[in-house]
């Protein structure tokens, strides 16, 4: 397994910039072979709008059942987990509805 440290680039997760530039050092961990940890320890702050821009648009790049294949979690936050798991359904409807 390879741990994706969010504190690396701080303690707030809070704009969709910050969020696509993660999501672009993330994504070559996803192509290998290895599961990936997404590590949101330490953390006082992500936003829907992060979490959508960093993890949901994952969805336009790989069906769900792979995303969920190559990660896991760890040190999520109930708030922080409800933030993710909204930007994952509304991303997943939205995709859904525009096929």
């Amino acid at each position: 397994m390879v741990v994706f440290k969010f504190s690396k680039y701080g303690d707030s997760m809070g704009t969709r910039l910050l969020g696509a530039r993660i999501r672009a050092d993330l994504r070559p961990l996803l192509n290998g072979d290895e599961k990936v940890v997404l590590d949101f320890t330490g953390l006082d702050t992500v936003t829907n709008s992060f979490a959508d821009e960093c993890i949901a648009k994952l969805l336009l790049e790989m069906p769900l059942d792979e995303l969920k294949a190559k990660t896991t979690f760890s040190g999520l936050t109930p708030m922080t987990e409800r933030s993710i798991l909204t930007a994952l359904q509304r991303r997943h409807m939205q995709i859904l509805q525009n096929h």
